[in-house]
């Protein structure tokens, strides 16, 4: 449905044509096709399902012009694109118009489907408006159910603190905080590359087209899939812990797709840096708390925690350094950490309520070190 939608609409600019509307597209591609006997299969699924097809595609068109004009922030998107049955990544959505329903022995009850057993992951906080059913390159199915929660309720899961922490991300150590603390980087994809390699080179000497192929793909794609699944609970554990038990978290605001560009690339992508620091961002928001980006070319390796001398980029190598003004001996990683959330001025009120001093410049009283250069964050 994806696809006739896209055509239609790339015939019509072919043609000089304006683009058919959505209620046109729907008439012409699902009402009408049904009838005919080349498609008389659609009628084996929900309605609802081509019709949220078709708004996808036309949510892509609107992405696209919105970013052909500038008006959409982020990367250009380019036109949407034909999509097809072997894509590792195939999603079905189901609307409250569609009569879904999850039953009492808890199953999930899908339309023209039946009933589905789900091993449950949790309770579903309030009646969902949509459910989404995923199936992943590893040949898994997952069900994402969209609800309205309260906000009051979620910011009072995590009581009010008067703690705040600085964060400064690496390589040796995943994250540095400023009091000191340093988290082991646990390196999921360079612990798991003797079986990844091994899968992969199953995967070559199989002949393309043969049921063997098959069998040795999925074999790729679930190794790949534990590895994703290891470092995505990792930082949503670390990302929990440190948003309750902290009021505000300042951290710097890393390119990571350039330091992806770079020699480090590997393990770049192993420590997931992106994704960590999503996790963080909506997780403050949505209990409360405060998360400050500080600029990713603040000198927080290059000066000193004590006396705010700045003492010159060094190289990665160097993992402990001297300050040429006060004499203090920094652990670089430390010293980071406590330049970032100097940086990001973070203080709590009386009421445990965050604040940022514009004007009153962050006192040097701590001693400690910094992670990585700024330019090319890699410690």
């Amino acid at each position: 449905m994806f696809n006739d939608a896209v055509r239609a609409r790339e015939d019509a600019r072919a043609e000089g044509k304006p683009f058919p509307k959505a209620a046109e597209l729907s008439k012409q591609l699902i009402t009408q096709a049904k009838q005919t006997k080349a498609r008389s299969w659609l009628g084996e699924v929900s309605a609802v399902v081509l019709q949220q097809s078709l708004r996808d595609a036309e949510a892509a068109y609107r992405n696209f012009f919105a970013s052909l004009k500038g008006e959409r922030k982020g990367p250009k998107l380019g036109a949407p694109r034909f999509k097809s049955r072997k894509d590792n990544l195939q999603s079905v959505r189901f609307t409250a118009n569609a009569r879904w329903n999850i039953t009492g022995s808890g199953r999930l009850n899908l339309p023209k489907i039946g009933a589905v057993k789900v091993k449950w992951s949790r309770t579903l906080p309030a009646t969902p408006s949509s459910v989404t059913v995923v199936k992943d390159a590893a040949g898994r199915y997952f069900a994402s159910f969209v609800l309205d929660t309260d906000p009051a309720a979620d910011a009072a899961r995590m009581a009010a603190t008067d703690r705040t922490i600085g964060i400064d991300l690496g390589l040796t150590h995943f994250a540095v905080l400023s009091d000191g603390t340093k988290i082991d980087s646990p390196r999921f994809l360079r612990r798991a590359e003797k079986k990844l390699k091994k899968a992969h080179k199953e995967l070559s000497r199989k002949q393309k087209g043969s049921k063997n192929r098959v069998k040795a793909r999925l074999r790729v794609a679930r190794a790949h899939a534990r590895v994703a699944d290891a470092r995505r609970e990792f930082h949503h554990q670390l990302s929990t812990k440190l948003i309750s038990e902290n009021q505000g978290i300042a951290v710097e605001d890393l390119s990571v797709k350039a330091l992806a560009r770079t020699r480090l690339a590997k393990s770049v992508h192993d420590a997931g840096w992106a994704s960590f620091l999503n996790m963080l961002q909506y997780k403050a928001e949505r209990y409360g708390r405060t998360l400050v980006r500080i600029d990713r070319f603040e000198p927080t390796s290059q000066t000193c925690s004590t006396c705010g001398a700045v003492d010159g980029p060094k190289p990665l190598n160097v993992r402990e350094w001297t300050c040429s003004a006060c004499g203090t001996v920094h652990d670089r990683d430390h010293n980071a950490a406590i330049n970032v959330k100097q940086a990001a001025g973070l203080a709590v009120s009386a009421c445990g309520a965050p604040v940022r001093p514009e004007a009153i410049p962050a006192q040097r009283e701590e001693t400690g070190s910094h992670g990585f250069p700024t330019g090319n964050r890699a410690a």
